[in-house]
Formats: structure tokens, sequence, C-alpha cells
């Protein structure tokens, strides 16, 4: 009986993750299917032309630039909280609080973020539809992402790291950024690049504060438009679905050379780490 239940759970693990892996396959092959053939040198790297022969190079450079300004505002931040929640605040009622006011973040729409976003960045602070205001947005939509995949992986630390360190005379700074932050910096990776994931794909809060001007910014403080609102505007306006597919490869890409990217430097600190 036992080996029965043993077999009947492997058996549903297996069906759950070909399911998983099945439905992921169809989709990037649908879209691979539909947009393959749009594919080509001037689609990536020429500018866009309202009549559809254009290319999308203004919107993966306004990604680019999204992508880059929230990280560089929200992973030191990011970071910083979670160090200071897991390694210096008092365990109490207010950390648990702000834990869960941090779990809660994570899962309001994101349309409630490019409200406030248009609200408070784009109209109270006068930065108009811009790429710094889309990109602020962004900076409180992963802020809480970064923070809670930080404390985990701060979490996976052996405190005999810390103490070893610490009897070595060294102080609880020197033991910080020597001992814990290297070693936890994986799990930190991993939730940078979970991160990019959410910006890249986000429209609703970019729809919002960066605008649809599908143009070369100037500056971040020029409205532009993202791959994504790229895709929603193409798949709205004309049911272009080969177009918005097409766009979606470039997203595709793009992901995962990011990923790739990010494991690549992850391995390297875990070699660092080891030695």
């Amino acid at each position: 009986m036992r080996q029965f239940k043993d077999n009947l759970l492997r058996g549903l693990l297996w069906l759950s993750a070909f399911l998983s892996v099945a439905v992921l396959v169809m989709i990037v092959g649908f879209i691979f299917y539909k947009g393959i053939g749009l594919i080509s040198f001037d689609f990536i790297f020429g500018d866009y032309s309202p009549d559809g022969d254009g290319g999308i190079w203004p919107m993966i450079v306004t990604t680019i630039y999204t992508v880059l300004i929230s990280l560089v505002i929200a992973t030191p931040i990011g970071i910083l909280a979670a160090v200071y929640l897991q390694e210096y605040a008092k365990q109490g009622r207010l950390v648990r609080l702000i834990r869960f006011a941090t779990e809660s973040l994570t899962g309001i729409p994101s349309i409630i973020y490019g409200l406030f976003g248009a609200v408070f960045f784009v109209t109270t602070l006068k930065l108009g539809m811009s790429i710094l205001a889309a990109s602020l947005t962004l900076t409180i939509i992963v802020l809480p992402v970064i923070i809670r995949t930080t404390e985990e992986a701060l979490k996976t630390v052996p405190g005999s790291y810390r103490e070893g360190s610490l009897a070595l005379g060294t102080t609880k700074l020197q033991t910080l950024y020597k001992v814990i932050l290297p070693s936890s910096m994986p799990g930190i990776l991993s939730g940078i690049i979970l991160s990019v994931g959410r910006i890249v794909g986000e429209s609703a809060a970019i729809f919002l504060t960066a605008g649809t001007v599908a143009a070369m910014p100037d500056s971040i403080l020029s409205s532009a438009r993202t791959l994504t609102v790229h895709s929603y505007l193409v798949t709205q306006e004309s049911g272009d679905i080969e177009l918005a597919a097409a766009v979606g490869i470039v997203l595709i890409v793009i992901i995962l050379a990011i990923n790739l990217s990010a494991t690549y430097i992850s391995k390297k600190f875990n070699r660092a780490t080891n030695k």
C-alpha cells in the first residue's frame, strides 16, 4: 500500500511538471509561430513608423531605460532594508508589521500603482508623462520583491559564519559585507531577476506614467512607450497579432539574456565564496 501511494504521488508530480512545461511550450511556441516571420534587423533596430513598416528600437531603448533606472533605485534600498530587518532590527511586533505590509504590497494590482504614480510623480512632482515617472513607479512595485527575497537569502546563511567571523575580531559591519552578503548573493540575484521580469512585463503602470509616444526618448524626462505597452497598443489599434507576437519574441530574448547573465554572475559569486 505504501509503495502504491509513493508511486501515485510520484506520478502526480511528474504529471504536474509535464503539464506546466507543456503549457509554457505551447505559449512560447504560439508566439514564435505567429511572430518569427517579422523578426529582422530592420525590425529590431529600425525607427518606428505608424504604417507598420518601421522597427521597435525606440521601444527597446525605453524598456532598457526603465529597467536600469528602476533597479538602480530599488536594489540598494531593498537590500539595505532587508539587511536592517534581518540583521539589526529587534525582532518584534513592529518588524512583523513591516514584513506583513511588504508582503501585502506584492499583491496589489499594478493599475493601483499606476494611478498612484500618475497622481504623485506625474502631477504632484510635475515630472509629467516620462520615463523617470514610470521608473519611480516601477521601483515601488519591485521593492517588496527585492526586500523579501533578500531577507530569505540572508536567512540561508548559517549562523556559524557570523559567529566565526565575529570570533576572529571583525566588526558586525565587516562581517556583513565580507561574509554574509557574499554568501547570500545568489539569492539576492534571484530577487533581482524576478524584479527585472516584473519590470519588463509591466504595462498598466507604465501606460499611466510614461505615456505612449512611439519615438526615441531624448532623456529620462521624455514620454515614451515600452515593448509591452507597444504590444498592447498594436493589438488594440490594429489587431495585428503577428506584430504583437514579434514584440513578444524580442521580450522573451531580452529576459532570457538577462537571466543567463544573472545566473553566470551568481555562479561566479558561488565559486568566489567557496574558495
